[in-house]
């Protein structure tokens, strides 16, 4: 296991849609292992491989350490609820600075896990966020342009305050 550096915002690379997973093999579990160890180091409780400079539609996430981590594959929304929530948010790519966003409560998504079989999961609240935020992100969504333009602004120039020390 790796701790790989950590693409920054704004590269241009967090913009990019990444591309499907078309092989299970040990090259991609080798990859969700960096990926769990690189978010640990961060450290966060999701990361895809865009935010380590990998195009590929897998996604870590670890909400409760208890419980282990989850390795999403190519995965997608296929349902949400028409409710939505507030919730903070923030990125291994822009540490130190985090904002509200509004997601929907509850997603049911399709993913594929390491070895290649299919998987449905419903998810609520904190879990739900993620999936979107995460899923955003492999579609070259940076999450801060889920905010206002003034909100984005001030947060973008909170984060380049921060990187200069």
């Amino acid at each position: 296991m790796t701790i790989r550096p950590i693409v920054r915002y704004p590269d241009p690379r967090l913009a990019l849609v990444a591309e499907p997973v078309t092989v299970f093999d040990d090259t991609l579990r080798e990859l969700a292992r960096d990926l769990l160890e690189t978010m640990h180091a961060a450290p966060g409780i999701g990361i895809t491989a865009p935010h380590i400079g990998v195009p590929l539609r897998v996604v870590v996430l670890e909400l409760d350490p208890s419980e282990g981590a989850q390795t999403y594959v190519n995965p997608e929304i296929i349902r949400t609820s028409p409710e939505m929530i507030l919730h903070k948010e923030g990125s291994v790519s822009m540490p130190g600075v985090n904002d509200e966003v509004e997601r929907r409560a509850r997603v049911r998504i399709r993913y594929w896990d390491l070895d290649g079989n299919m998987q449905t999961e419903e998810s609520d609240g904190l879990r739900a966020v993620c999936h979107q935020h995460e899923i955003d992100q492999l579609d070259g969504v940076f999450w801060i342009r889920r905010l206002s333009r003034l909100k984005r602004e001030r947060l973008i120039k909170r984060f380049e305050k921060i990187s200069r020390g």
